[in-house]
C-alpha cells in the first residue's frame, strides 16, 4: 500500500506472560499453570483483600479477575489461594530477560511491565532461524520449555501492530501467536470499537462518540486537522494509530524525551478506614513519600491532587472522591501534609476509605526555595533541612532507620510497607 511507502517495517514481537504472578506460583507447587485453579492474593479475603492474579482456569470457572476483592471470589474445593512473592516473580522476570538477550542486543529490549517486553529481531533473526516468526516462537518455547511459563506473542511490524495485535488475536487463540503486517490493519483494527483499542480509555471513547466516531475505521476516516482543533495533539496520534502507523524503534528509546508530568503515590489500605485519625496519619506517610520523591528529581510542584477510593459496600463500590489544588510550589513534605488535610476535611463524607491517592503537578525545577509569606523564613528553612537529612539517613539505613511520629499511630502503614515489593510482600515471610 503507497500510504506505508516510507514507514518502518521491522521485526518487532511483544511479548505477555499469562496470569504471570499466578503461573509462577502454579510452576513453583509443580502444577500446570493454564489447569490449575489458583489465585494471588494480597491480604485479607475475609477483609476485601485484593486478588492480583488469577490462573486462566480460575477466570474461566470462578468468573474473577485481576481487579476482584478476596469476598468476590467463591468457594470452590480446587480452588489455591496464595499471598504474593514478587521478589520470587521478579526472580523469574530477569530469567525471561536473560532468554530474550540470547537472541538480541539490550538495546533492542523494552521492559514495558513485569510480565510484558518487546524485542526488535530486526538485525538478529538471521542467526537463529529461517523467519522473524520462527525466532519468535523459538523464544516463546524457551521460556515454556525452561520456566514452564506460557506465553503470548504479537509480531508484527512496529511496537504498537505488535502489541495490538498480541492483545486482540494471540491471547485469544490456540497458539498464543499471532502475526501482523499493515495489510491487515482494515480487517483487524478498523472494527475495533474504541475503547477495545490500546491506549484510547472509556473518557477519550465518549469525547470521540460525540463527534459520530465510534470504532478505529471511523477515525481513521476521520479529518485529522479537526481532530487535532476538538482534541489537540493526542488525536493525531490515535489517528495514526488507526492506520496502524508507529515510528518508534526499541534501540533508539533512550533518545526519546522524558518529561515526568506529575509524581506521586498510591496506597490500597489494609483494611477500611472509617477513624479520621487513621486516615490522616496515612496520607500524611504519602505526602512525606511523595515530598522525597519530589526533592529526588529536584523539582517542586504547585498543584495538588488527592482522590480517595471508598470501600466496598457487599458487591457495589461506593465512589470517592478525586480534587485538585493550586499551592505555592513545594517538596517539603509538611507543607503537601497540610494541603492535603485540608482537601481531605472539606470533601471527605466519612464513607470508609480503602485507597488513598496523592500527586502533584505542575512541576518546575527546584532551584531554590519558595518562601511563605505567612511563615517565617527560618522556619521554611529548617523544614527544608530536614527534609534533606531524613532523606539521606533513608538512603543509606533504609526507611526504618528515622520515621516521623505518625507512622507510629494507629493505623499507619509506612513501617509494614517498608519491606515490600512494589507495595506487596517480597516472599512469603513478608505475610
Amino acid at each position: 500500500m503507497d500510504l506505508y511507502k516510507g514507514e518502518p517495517v521491522r521485526e518487532v514481537f511483544c511479548m505477555d506472560s499469562k496470569s504471570f504472578y499466578a503461573s509462577v506460583e502454579c510452576v513453583e507447587l509443580g502444577l500446570n499453570p493454564i489447569t490449575t485453579l489458583l489465585v494471588v492474593m494480597s491480604g485479607d479475603r475475609n477483609d476485601a483483600g485484593l486478588i492480583l492474579a488469577a490462573s486462566p482456569m480460575a477466570k474461566k470457572i470462578l468468573g474473577i479477575s485481576n481487579v476482584s476483592r478476596g469476598f468476590e471470589v467463591p468457594d470452590h474445593p480446587d480452588l489455591i489461594i496464595v499471598p504474593p512473592r514478587m521478589t520470587l516473580y521478579m526472580k523469574y522476570h530477569m530469567e525471561i530477560l536473560t532468554i530474550f538477550r540470547q537472541y538480541m542486543a539490550d538495546e533492542d529490549i523494552h521492559t514495558y511491565s513485569i510480565d510484558e517486553q518487546f524485542g526488535d529481531l530486526t538485525h538478529s533473526w538471521r542467526l537463529f532461524g529461517d523467519s522473524p516468526e520462527e525466532v519468535a516462537k523459538a523464544i516463546q518455547q524457551e521460556i515454556l520449555r525452561k520456566l514452564k511459563i506460557y506465553t503470548s506473542v504479537g509480531l508484527s511490524v512496529n511496537p504498537l501492530l505488535a502489541k495490538v495485535s498480541m492483545d486482540m488475536e494471540a491471547k485469544k487463540n490456540g497458539s498464543l501467536f499471532a502475526h501482523w503486517t499493515y495489510q491487515d490493519v482494515p480487517e483487524k483494527i478498523w472494527p475495533l470499537k474504541l475503547s477495545d483499542f490500546w491506549g484510547i480509555g472509556h473518557r477519550m471513547e465518549i469525547r470521540y462518540n460525540r463527534m459520530g466516531l465510534r470504532t478505529m475505521g471511523d477515525l481513521a476516516h476521520a479529518n485529522p486537522f479537526r481532530l487535532k482543533n476538538y482534541f489537540g495533539v493526542i488525536s493525531l496520534q490515535h489517528y495514526m494509530h488507526a492506520w496502524g502507523i508507529d515510528r518508534s524503534i526499541l534501540s533508539e528509546k533512550d533518545n526519546y524525551p522524558k518529561k515526568e508530568k506529575s509524581i506521586g503515590n498510591s496506597q490500597i489500605l489494609p483494611k477500611n478506614y472509617a477513624r479520621k485519625e487513621e486516615i490522616e496519619a496515612v496520607l500524611a506517610e504519602i505526602c512525606e513519600q511523595v515530598a522525597q520523591r519530589l526533592r529526588k528529581a529536584d523539582v517542586m510542584g504547585a498543584t495538588l491532587h488527592l482522590g480517595m477510593g471508598y470501600a466496598y459496600n457487599g458487591a457495589q463500590k461506593r465512589g470517592g472522591f478525586h480534587h485538585q489544588t493550586k499551592m505555592p510550589a513545594t517538596n517539603q513534605g509538611k507543607k503537601l501534609t497540610q494541603q492535603a488535610l485540608q482537601m481531605f476535611a472539606k470533601y471527605w463524607d466519612r464513607s470508609e476509605v480503602r485507597k488513598i491517592t496523592v500527586n502533584v503537578s505542575s512541576l518546575q525545577p527546584a532551584s531554590g526555595l519558595q518562601l511563605d509569606l505567612f511563615e517565617e523564613p527560618q522556619q521554611s528553612i529548617k523544614e527544608d533541612q530536614i527534609d534533606d537529612i531524613v532523606g539521606q539517613i533513608r538512603s543509606k539505613y533504609q526507611f526504618r532507620s528515622i520515621v516521623r511520629a505518625h507512622s507510629l499511630l494507629e493505623g499507619a502503614t509506612a513501617i509494614d510497607r517498608a519491606g515490600l515489593v512494589g507495595g506487596h510482600a517480597g516472599g512469603m515471610d513478608g505475610m
